[in-house]
């Protein structure tokens, strides 16, 4: 009922200001099976762009919706909900380079990046390590960010970071500093 009411107010929004209007439609589901059935309704709807928690549904399941996305024409934003509980502790767990690997291999289009400032402040080195991993094609070794070979990613499509959380328009010189014009800003929320 949720995607319903949503996508009313966005054709509604659309009609009245002449604007485009989006929201990210999340199809995370307790199975692939049932996460494709919400991405096909989100996809009659016409919704442009849908979401998926990539850790939280699984990285085999993002892997079906990346190929039905590209195959649909439908962009595919990846949140990272629970990464914190792999990346946080530096004794164990998986590292967010790889995690962003991980996702970059598994498709999508978008991916939470953290940001350096705002809410999901980071070490600087390390986000700007992980942000040319999503989106570069070549990736020099470069120990203080955390990347410790080189890796060409080829052909291999790249991943548009986005920051978010707590961030707002004073946060803009910074934030175009470390992301330039190649990324999603999110404002508008988590402050």
């Amino acid at each position: 009922a949720r995607f319903d009411f949503v996508m009313e107010a966005i054709h509604k929004a659309e009609a009245e200001t002449g604007e485009r209007k989006g929201h990210y439609l999340n199809v995370t589901a307790p199975t692939a099976d049932e996460m494709m059935v919400r991405a096909e309704y989100a996809k009659e709807l016409g919704a442009p762009i849908i979401m998926h928690d990539y850790i939280t549904g699984g990285w085999a399941a993002n892997t079906q919706l990346a190929q039905w996305c590209q195959k649909n024409g439908m962009l595919l934003h990846i949140h990272r909900a629970m990464h914190a509980v792999l990346d946080r502790n530096p004794h164990h767990g998986i590292h967010f380079r790889v995690l962003t690997k991980i996702l970059r291999l598994s498709g999508g289009d978008h991916l939470h990046s953290g940001t350096v400032v705002g809410k999901l402040e980071g070490d600087r080195e390390a986000t700007l390590g992980w942000i040319d991993t999503m989106r570069d094609s070549f990736i020099p070794e470069d120990r203080s960010r955390g990347l410790f070979f080189d890796q060409d990613w080829g052909s291999m499509p790249g991943v548009i970071p986005v920051a978010s959380g707590g961030i707002h328009v004073w946060h803009m010189p910074a934030l175009v500093a470390i992301f330039g014009d190649d990324s999603v800003l999110q404002f508008g929320g988590g402050t």
